[in-house]
């Protein structure tokens, strides 16, 4: 649903844009062809890419445009000329660093080939034309029309973020508790699938606050907007811990029972709280984590000592503690907020 709804609102602008392209060149008696290809790719999620590729390729086109009216003008309508025109147009906009406007300007320079017969420089400046129409018109369109707001696509991607890293985070907790962690291929394709959501959701947030400079949030808006930003990274680090666990292997692990049951239960509860907002706690959170600093200290003088296998790593036992209460605390941050 969210992609076709980010994806339906960009094909109407697009249709908009080039029906609004088209009509203007008519009326100007301008080959349409070329601005419509402008327009089109001139769409971009945000205005600001919009404006900042837009102030690309129109540089672009215009090298694409001189080299097609270049070599017309020395080689006619031949092969020579539309294989010139391309390799020069893309070795240009590469030692300029026009990436974004590169294969506009080589489609541009190939086409003009084909219309250009008569009064070469006319050509080039209706071009230039063409190209400006296509750019303005498209961008004007994005400011105005259906502005984008991702702030409710980010909500849901945080939502289902945590939700996915309370399976993680329940998942290799509890083998290592069982004895059974290895880097296995269950817990590597839970964290790679939990990395692609966090990026995804991080493209997302960018889309925004590209999109505010032009479309302000404000008020509550914006304080919700920050604290989806904040969330995010709380929910990054606990992927870092988790992903700190996946790939270390660990010797079998010695808690007596009852701290064994303790650290599995405060795992669960985690877990709950990540998964299912309204099953967060904050007094029993700090309980489990209060219990789990007990056990973390406690243990630590008997561990070290008795391990002498140990005299420069910490011993397994601590290593999990350690990020068991790491993300206790983030998660308590991610509902700083919230709750």
């Amino acid at each position: 649903m969210k992609l076709f709804k980010l994806a339906g609102s960009r094909i109407v602008k697009t249709g908009v844009s080039i029906f609004i392209t088209a009509w203007i060149c008519i009326l100007l008696d301008w080959p349409p062809v070329f601005a419509v290809i402008t327009a089109i790719v001139t769409i971009e999620p945000t205005v600001s890419d919009s404006i900042k590729k837009g102030i690309v390729r129109f540089p672009a086109s215009a090298i694409g445009s001189a080299y097609a009216v270049l070599f017309i003008s020395l080689f006619g309508n031949s092969p020579l000329t539309y294989t010139l025109a391309a390799v020069f147009t893309i070795a240009t906009c590469f030692r300029l660093k026009l990436h974004a406007g590169l294969l506009v300007a080589t489609l541009t320079a190939v086409a003009m080939v084909e219309v250009i017969h008569t009064n070469v420089l006319m050509s080039f400046f209706i071009r230039l034309g063409t190209t400006t129409t296509g750019l303005v018109v498209s961008t004007v369109v994005n400011l105005f029309m259906m502005p984008p707001d991702y702030t409710k696509e980010i909500s849901q991607g945080l939502e289902r973020i945590a939700y996915r890293t309370g399976i993680a985070a329940e998942k290799v907790f509890h083998d290592i508790l069982d004895d059974q962690h290895q880097v296995i291929v269950v817990e590597q394709e839970l964290t790679d699938q939990l990395d692609k959501m966090i990026h995804q959701t991080e493209q997302l947030i960018r889309f925004q606050k590209e999109e505010s400079k032009y479309h302000p949030l404000i008020g509550s808006e914006q304080a919700q907007f920050e604290r989806y930003q904040k969330q995010l990274v709380q929910l990054r680090l606990i992927h870092y811990h988790i992903e700190n666990l996946v790939y270390t292997s660990f010797d079998t692990n010695e808690w007596p029972s009852e701290e064994r049951t303790s650290i599995a239960n405060a795992v669960t509860e985690m877990a709950q709280s990540l998964k299912h907002p309204g099953a967060f706690n904050r007094e029993k959170h700090r309980e489990q984590y209060e219990r789990l600093t007990d056990i973390f200290w406690d243990d630590t003088e008997a561990i070290t000592t008795a391990k002498k296998q140990y005299p420069t790593n910490l011993p397994p036992e601590l290593k999990i503690l350690y990020e068991l209460l790491s993300i206790y605390n983030l998660v308590e941050r991610y509902y700083q907020r919230v709750k």
